[in-house]
C-alpha cells in the first residue's frame, strides 16, 4: 500500500531544505529525455519542465578547464571523429583530455550514440539537424543561475566529477579546479544549493577532509557487486562520515527496501538514478507508476530522472513538490 510521507525526513541535512512532506527532482543530464545530454538548450529545458536541481557531468581538457560531458571520451556524443579523425588514442578512442576547451569548443554535439552511429534511445532528439556544443562547467552555472535570477525560482546544481583517479593519473586533478569554480560563483556553504556527487569515496573524502569544503556531498553508488559494500549498514556508516547523500542504482532499493530507512538512520537523503521513460523496468506499466513507488513505498527524498516534467507532476499530484524556490509575481 502506497501511504503518504508522514515517515519521511523532517530535515534534508544538504542546501538547508527542509522536505517534511517535500521531494527534490533532479534534471539528469539536463533533460536527457527531451534534449541531447549536457547541451545548454538541455539544462535550460529541465530548469524550465520544473527540475529542482540540474545536473551536469565534468571532465577536464587538457588545458585544465572544466567542460560538461559524461563520458572521458568524446565519441558518443560528439562529432569529434569527423572533426579530428586522427587524434584518438590507441584504443581507438578520442579523450577530452587530450584537447583543449577550445578545441572541444568547436565540436558539434548530438544525441548518445552507439559505436555503429545508432542512438541509444532512438525515439529521442534526432541525430544532426541543430548545432548544440559542449558547455563549459562555468557556461552551465551561468545558464542556470541567469534563468533563477529571470524566473524568481532557486533551482540548484548536482555536479558529478567523472573518474578523478583516472584524471589525477593524466595529471588533471579535478578537486580543486571544482571548487575554485564554485567558489567564483558563490557555491561555497553548507546551505549552498549545490550537491555534488561521485562514485569514488576517495575524491569526495578529498574535498570534505583534505580540502576542507562544507558544501553537500552524494556518494553514488552502482548495483555492480564491486560496490556490494555500500550496500551495507557498515557501508552506509561510513559514507555518513563524509557525505550528506547517497545516489544509488535504483536495482539496489528494489532489491533491499529498507536501504532507504538504513540511510535516513543515517542523516543520509536518497536519491536514486535514473528514471527513463524510455527505458522503463518490465513491472512497471508507466513511467509514473514507477515513481510513484519510488516516492511513496520506498521513500526516497528525490529523482534523477531524464524527464523532470513526469517526476515534477507525480510529485504535485501527491502534494509532496516543491522543495525550490519559487516567485508566484513570474
Amino acid at each position: 500500500m502506497r501511504r503518504l510521507l508522514a515517515t519521511s525526513l523532517a530535515l534534508l541535512l544538504m542546501s538547508g531544505i527542509v522536505l517534511a512532506q517535500q521531494k527534490i527532482v533532479i534534471g539528469h543530464r539536463g533533460a536527457a529525455g527531451y534534449l541531447p545530454e549536457h547541451t545548454l538548450a538541455g539544462y535550460a529545458y529541465a530548469h524550465a519542465l520544473g527540475a529542482d536541481y540540474v545536473e551536469p557531468d565534468v571532465v577536464m581538457t587538457s588545458d585544465g578547464v572544466l567542460i560538461c560531458l559524461h563520458d572521458i571520451y568524446l565519441g558518443p556524443t560528439t562529432d569529434v571523429e569527423e572533426r579530428y579523425p586522427d587524434r584518438h588514442r590507441k584504443d581507438g578512442r578520442w579523450y577530452a583530455a587530450d584537447f583543449t576547451a577550445a578545441e572541444i569548443g568547436t565540436l558539434s554535439v548530438h544525441e548518445r550514440c552507439r559505436d555503429n552511429g545508432n542512438p541509444y534511445y532512438p525515439g529521442r532528439f534526432p541525430v544532426g539537424g541543430t548545432r548544440l556544443v559542449v558547455p563549459t562547467f562555468a557556461e552551465m552555472i551561468e545558464l542556470v543561475q541567469g534563468l533563477n535570477a529571470s524566473t524568481g525560482r532557486n533551482v540548484g546544481i548536482s555536479p558529478e566529477i567523472k573518474k578523478p583517479s583516472w584524471h589525477a593519473s593524466e595529471g588533471l586533478p579535478m578537486e580543486e579546479a571544482l571548487l575554485a569554480v564554485l567558489d567564483q560563483y558563490g557555491y561555497s556553504e553548507a546551505s549552498s544549493p549545490i550537491l555534488v556527487q561521485s562514485f569514488e569515496s576517495e575524491s569526495l573524502r578529498r574535498l570534505r577532509f583534505d580540502l576542507g569544503t562544507d558544501i553537500p556531498l552524494l556518494q553514488a553508488i552502482s548495483a555492480n557487486w564491486s560496490y556490494s559494500r555500500m550496500w551495507t549498514q557498515e557501508g552506509l556508516d561510513e559514507i555518513a562520515e563524509y557525505a550528506n547523500a547517497i545516489g544509488p542504482s535504483k536495482s539496489i532499493i528494489e532489491m533491499n527496501p529498507a536501504f532507504v530507512s538504513w540511510a535516513h538512520g543515517r542523516d543520509l537523503a536518497v536519491f536514486p538514478y535514473t528514471f527513463r521513460a524510455d527505458d522503463l523496468p518490465a513491472q512497471y506499466a508507466s513511467l509514473v507508476e514507477e515513481l510513484e513507488t519510488f516516492f511513496i513505498d520506498y521513500d526516497v527524498d528525490g529523482v534523477f530522472t531524464d524527464f523532470p516534467d513526469v517526476a515534477v507532476r507525480v510529485l504535485a499530484n501527491w502534494g509532496m513538490g516543491g522543495a525550490s524556490i519559487r516567485d508566484d509575481t513570474h
